[in-house]
């Protein structure tokens, strides 16, 4: 970690043994720290792409568009990139079968019902929706021309597919059908929630 470690070595050594899940508090410090760091490259370039085009600067865009790479940003360090703080950490795992992934749409999910707790279930179902509402919510604001649901389900079915392909090449997580349809699912239904006289708005500031 290059921001957050003081923070996250206090955080361990007080309750590193209180929390019974403590690694998935690990995978948020060094996701959050990984963010950091790329928006603050994100930032540079887009500032140096500003001043070589000499676009006049529009606070509100700029604001959305940064919270709108923010949110992806931390969702695919989150998701896909756990194990790697630089591209060079990657590493890549072409030989893995095609049978490791669940190509059957909601069997998986539905047979998380009959586990002794419906945890698993809802971070399925409800957990991967909740994920993808902010790329909904974000998206057109920042593309307001280009906005309807109809786009707004090609985008999020886009970036569903390419966290499961890169968890799949990436061996960092489970491929699976039912992730891209509570994903898509939530896209569409940030989208439908967003209030269209802001899309309006924003599209003519």
């Amino acid at each position: 970690m290059l921001f957050l470690k003081p923070l996250y070595l206090w955080v361990a050594a007080h309750y590193a043994t209180r929390i019974n899940h403590f690694p998935l508090i690990t995978l948020i410090f060094q996701s959050i720290d990984k963010t950091i760091f790329y928006l603050l490259i994100f930032l540079i370039l887009r500032w140096v792409w500003r001043g070589v085009h000499h676009k006049r600067l529009h606070w509100g865009q700029e604001l959305r568009l940064v919270l709108l790479v923010t949110y992806l940003l931390l969702l695919f360090n989150l998701t896909v990139f756990r194990d790697a703080y630089f591209p060079w950490d990657l590493q890549l795992y072409w030989h893995r079968p095609l049978s490791v992934i669940n190509w059957r749409p909601l069997v998986e999910t539905v047979k998380l019902t009959e586990g002794a707790s419906m945890i698993d279930f809802w971070y399925q179902s409800l957990g991967n929706v909740l994920w993808f509402m902010p790329l909904g919510f974000l998206w057109p604001l920042v593309h307001p021309q280009k906005s309807n649901w109809g786009r707004m389900f090609f985008v999020a079915v886009c970036f569903s597919l390419s966290i499961e392909a890169l968890q799949f090449v990436l061996n960092t997580g489970v491929t699976d059908i039912d992730d891209v349809i509570f994903n898509t699912l939530g896209g569409v239904l940030g989208y439908l929630l967003l209030p269209k006289k802001w899309i309006h708005a924003h599209g003519h500031a």
